[in-house]
Parts: C-alpha cells; sequence; structure tokens
C-alpha cells in the first residue's frame, strides 16, 4: 500500500492510501460508463424527467396529452420527446396525425421509478 499525510477536511481520509490491487483490477472498467452520463443529462432536466415519469404512469402518451400534462405548448413537449428519443430512452409511433411516446424499454421505467423512489426518501 502506497501511503502518504495530508491535511484534508472532515469528509476526507486523513491518511491517502489506496490498495493497488483493487485499482488495477476496477480500473480498466471504469471506461464502461463513457456515454452513460449522457442518459442522466437528458432526465437532469426538469421538464424532461416530467415527461418520462408521466411515461411511467401511463403506457404512452400523445405529444398533446404530454404538452397539457406538464403545461407547455405541443412545440416545446415534442422538443423534449425527441430529445428523449434521440438518446434512445423514448420510442414513439405514428397513428394517423397522432403521435404517441412511450419509454424505450423497461430499464428506462426502473431507472425513473427508482430515482422518484429515491428522491422521496431522500
Amino acid at each position: 500500500m502506497s501511503e502518504k499525510v495530508l491535511k484534508r477536511n472532515k469528509e476526507t481520509c486523513d491518511t491517502f492510501c489506496y490498495d493497488e490491487e483493487l485499482v488495477q483490477r476496477v480500473q480498466p472498467q471504469i471506461e464502461q460508463v463513457v456515454g452513460v452520463e449522457l442518459i442522466f443529462k437528458a432526465l437532469s432536466d426538469a421538464t424532461r424527467m416530467k415527461i418520462a415519469y408521466a411515461l411511467t404512469l401511463e403506457k404512452e402518451l400523445c405529444v398533446c396529452d404530454v404538452a397539457n400534462i406538464i403545461g407547455s405548448t405541443t412545440a416545446t413537449a415534442s422538443h423534449h420527446l425527441r430529445l428523449l428519443r434521440n438518446m434512445k430512452l423514448a420510442k414513439y409511433r405514428k397513428e394517423g396525425k397522432l403521435v404517441f411516446y412511450s419509454l424505450a424499454d423497461d430499464h428506462v421505467h426502473q431507472l425513473v421509478s427508482i430515482a422518484m423512489t429515491h428522491a422521496k426518501h431522500s
């Protein structure tokens, strides 16, 4: 183990040390997160999170319904839905002149549901 004494605040270790074997085992796997932050970036916008949450409550929603639910214009709702779709968090289908959106898959549903549960219990 490498060790070096540093003066730090109360939220950090009083001694800087690390497990070299552990670091060598975990560090190569860290690159797997590349791109994952974009999911959280997409959901970090309050409007998009509201839309994603609404889509956990209903299997699919028309753009007009989404606009009314979030209190926006259809253009604004459509913009946010398109971004969610481009990030592969939502999908859509057309039915005549109507466009219906749903979450892309159960993983997205779980992610939003877990975030909501966490927020309620924090």
